[in-house]
């Protein structure tokens, strides 16, 4: 099997104490779908950010690359 691009919608929220909580991962088909859904999403006040991110893995060779963060919105997790 190839490797698989994957692009992640990966919202945020308010968790306890105010800490920022990762809410489920949503796949898109390009990144522009995960832009729209990001955009809409923070105009309806759901979320208080996302990161749209992109991974290719190749499951049958157990290779799983790095994210590459595309773009985000908002109040994201800092980075280590």
């Amino acid at each position: 099997m190839a490797a698989r691009e994957q692009i992640i919608f990966q919202p945020y929220t308010r968790g306890k104490r105010g800490a920022i909580a990762a809410a489920p991962a949503i796949a898109c088909r390009t990144q522009g779908e995960a832009q729209r859904r990001a955009d809409k999403a923070m105009e309806a006040g759901r979320f208080i950010g996302a990161h749209i991110v992109r991974v290719v893995n190749d499951e049958a060779a157990g290779d799983y690359g790095e994210p590459e963060v595309l773009g985000l919105v908002g109040v994201v997790p800092e980075a280590n």
